[in-house]
């Protein structure tokens, strides 16, 4: 393919890639496949020949889109939102286009100072407190990770790292290993599983902290099982708080947790995957106070601030703890700018050497929608959330398992948890919108996620008359089943 062709087949693709969107909502939301259902359907092997774009693009519609769950479509309420938008699906082409490896600042200098500068754009729209960015001689700023679990990881290994170094220079006689055996990080019960996962590749022990009756993490929980380790000859290091946990949205208590973790020297880093987008809304802000107490904190402008996969956003106090433990110089990645100081190299921020463009996709949404217009995606999902809210209230068969702060709401049948998974299961098998289930304590529940950018209140309407219905022809059959009575 030549750039002649580029350009015609580029138009053809920016069309389908339109239609898709405009018209996703006339595809059905979850496919009709079966596991293995594409491997019948291409060759053994790749073709030995070249094809032509024609046959490459009528099997989009004949292999991929059959596969496809369409995260986009306003009938997806699963998970969390897949952010997307027009301005960043462009700002990612051009990413591809340019198809620079930003690891350090001379692999591509635009690469590296964009990402610093959007970044602090970022963080002054959350309102973050000043150590957090890098402006023209901060001590901290920001960095594009993959992902939320990416800069769990990251920054638990800079607490390890870190930590492990202040007891040897406090217990010379200890060697690395006696202290990675005592160390032990913090989650609450409601944390998202990648927080476990960190600790597993970190190699260190982690332990739940029990939440309240909002799900929530609150000091005195977290004091608890520190004063049992500690008094047991544990290291405590690192706790991660969670703000918009996965089940249900809940919030731990920044303001109680990080006085504890400053006066015990613990790193706090702050998970805030769906939730941050929220707290460029001033009526949301204050749900991050206590940010001040934290070493790093992260959200995903891929969830909820129309920035596509993959664009999570991560700050810390002080870079140096990153690069600290990170940093490794091989002569064939230096470069005569790189103590400048007034650089950053991000391949010392993160687990991967190479990086892609991510900034421009961010840049482009920040600037064509700007801050109001970002506010009112999240205000929109946010009033939608309430709508479908106070449907599941008006009908008494129903119980709200949670308290609705953002745009997720957690619902189910008053009844055993064997009703609600029925429930979910009539939901999904009919295929016209699709769900996921959660854990509340002992119970099943149903979660409600307003997902799709083009979400409008009919389509709420439409996703609570037909839970309604299947919850009517469930029961009725419920009733009559001897197992039931």
């Amino acid at each position: 393919m030549d750039a002649a062709e580029f350009r015609k087949r580029g138009k053809e693709m920016v069309d389908y890639v339109a239609d898709y969107l405009e018209k996703i909502d006339k595809r059905q939301v979850f496919p009709d496949v079966e596991p293995g259902y594409l491997r019948p359907l291409i060759p053994d092997c790749a073709p030995q020949d070249p094809e032509s774009f024609e046959d490459v693009f009528k099997d989009i519609e004949k292999i991929i889109m059959p596969g496809v769950t369409h995260w986009h479509s306003p009938y997806f309420f699963g998970y969390f939102p897949a952010a997307s938008s027009f301005p960043a699906l462009l700002g990612d082409m051009l990413c591809g286009g340019i198809g620079c490896v930003g690891f350090s600042w001379a692999a591509s200098p635009a690469c590296t100072e964009l990402e610093t500068v959007v970044l602090d754009w970022l963080g002054k729209m959350i309102n973050l407190p000043q150590e957090f960015l890098a402006g023209k001689d901060g001590q901290g700023g920001g960095v594009i990770q993959g992902s939320a679990s990416e800069a769990t990881l990251v920054s638990l290994l800079a607490a390890r790292t870190k930590t492990i170094r202040r007891v040897q220079s406090e217990k010379p006689e200890l060697t690395e290993a006696d202290i990675m055996g005592r160390l032990v990080a913090y989650a609450s019960d409601q944390a998202h599983s990648s927080v476990e996962r960190a600790a597993l590749i970190g190699g260190v022990k982690i332990k739940n902290v029990s939440s309240d009756d909002t799900f929530s993490v609150c000091g005195s929980a977290l004091k608890k099982v520190l004063d049992e380790d500690k008094a047991s000859g544990l290291i405590p290091f690192f706790v991660c708080a969670t703000l918009g946990t996965t089940p249900c949205c809940s919030f731990d208590k920044l303001l109680e947790l990080g006085p504890i973790c400053n006066k015990e020297n613990i790193w706090m880093h702050i998970d805030a995957a769906y939730a941050g987008s929220a707290f460029i809304c001033p009526e949301f802000r204050h749900l991050l106070n206590g940010v001040e107490f934290a070493d790093s904190f992260n959200f995903n402008p891929h969830k909820w601030l129309l920035v596509n996969f993959d664009c999570s956003a991560m700050w810390v106090k002080r870079r140096s703890d990153l690069t600290g433990a990170f940093k490794l110089d091989p002569l064939y990645l230096q470069h005569h700018h790189q103590e400048s100081g007034l650089i950053t190299d991000y391949r010392h921020w993160q687990i991967p050497l190479g990086r892609r463009f991510r900034s421009l996709k961010l840049w482009f949404v920040l600037r064509m929608y700007g801050v109001t217009g970002l506010q009112e995606h999240i205000r929109k999902h946010v009033r939608l959330s309430h709508q479908f809210e106070h449907l599941v209230l008006q009908d008494e068969r129903f119980e709200i398992c949670a308290e609705v702060v953002l745009g997720l709401v957690c619902f189910r049948l008053k009844g055993s948890n064997e009703l609600n998974k029925a429930l979910l299961k009539s939901i999904n098998d009919a295929k016209k919108i699709h769900l996921v289930p959660c854990h509340l304590r002992e119970k099943f529940v149903l979660r409600f996620a307003v997902c799709s950018r083009t979400v409008e209140s009919t389509h709420i309407k439409f996703a609570w008359q037909h839970i309604s219905q299947l919850a009517t022809d469930l029961l009725k059959t419920w009733e009559q089943k001897p197992h039931q009575q």
